[in-house]
């Protein structure tokens, strides 16, 4: 039975034991419980890596040999790239600040090629040992995970997805288009009326529409239409709840 199949058993090492414990000891040769297995994780993408993976639930670890090209640690794949975000972060033991375990690499992985990728949300974790130490730095260890999605960002993606599924209004009959031209219009031009005639403000909490009256006069009467008031009475408000009429049949 392998170590994730025990039932409750979980894997959430520390940065600290992974430097001070499963990387270090995995470089001296010594037992580690072979519990995080070697794998060259840029011949794969990061979305394969799971399955690959001897352990992990959210979290997928590996032991990498570094590769070098041109003097440069190796960070292409097939159909994307690993870039750097930040600098890189010092972890220190924490009963004895002093103590330097390692150093922590953050990237980000991108489709394509630099400098034009595209940013996605898979990240890794590279540590490896201070260059101080005697012991060899051509091994590291990697943590991969994805980053948590937003449900702001998730809202966004589902609405361009309902966008890009729904019909161009191209495809629509000649009278269906002429009637959504026609609601546009007519929102447009309601929308300017507004905006010109009348001042909305607070008073007492209470949302009131005013009519500028001292004006040169509604932009419907300029046009040899009628007011405002006869066409657009929708658009008034009570300013009291007692404006509304009453209704004759109701009993006094």
């Amino acid at each position: 039975m392998e170590f994730d199949e025990l039932p409750g058993f979980r894997f959430h090492p520390t940065e600290e034991e992974l430097l001070d414990f499963y990387l270090t000891k995995t470089v001296l040769g010594q037992d580690t419980a072979d519990i995080i297995g070697f794998l060259n994780i840029y011949n794969h993408e990061p979305w394969e890596l799971p399955g690959l993976s001897k352990i992990g639930e959210r979290e997928w670890y590996f032991l990498v040999h570094r590769e070098s090209v041109l003097g440069r640690p190796r960070r292409t794949t097939e159909k994307g790239y690993w870039k750097a975000t930040g600098s890189d972060r010092p972890i220190r033991c924490l009963m004895d600040p002093k103590r330097l375990l390692g150093h922590r690499k953050t990237m980000v992985f991108y489709r394509g090629r630099a400098p034009r990728g595209s940013k996605t949300d898979w990240v890794m974790n590279e540590y490896r040992l201070p260059s101080n130490c005697y012991l060899s730095k051509e091994m590291v260890l990697c943590k991969v995970y994805r980053k948590a999605t937003s449900l702001k960002v998730l809202e966004q993606r589902a609405a361009i997805e309902e966008i890009v599924r729904a019909p161009n209004i191209t495809s629509l009959s000649p009278l269906m288009q002429e009637n959504c031209s026609f609601y546009d219009h007519q929102k447009s031009f309601n929308k300017l009326l507004l905006e010109q005639n009348n001042v909305v403000h607070k008073d007492e909490g209470v949302a009131v529409i005013e009519e500028e009256d001292n004006k040169i006069g509604y932009p419907s009467q300029i046009m040899g239409v009628g007011p405002i008031k006869e066409h657009y009475s929708e658009l008034l408000t009570p300013k009291l709840a007692l404006d509304w009429p009453i209704d004759s049949f109701w009993p006094n």
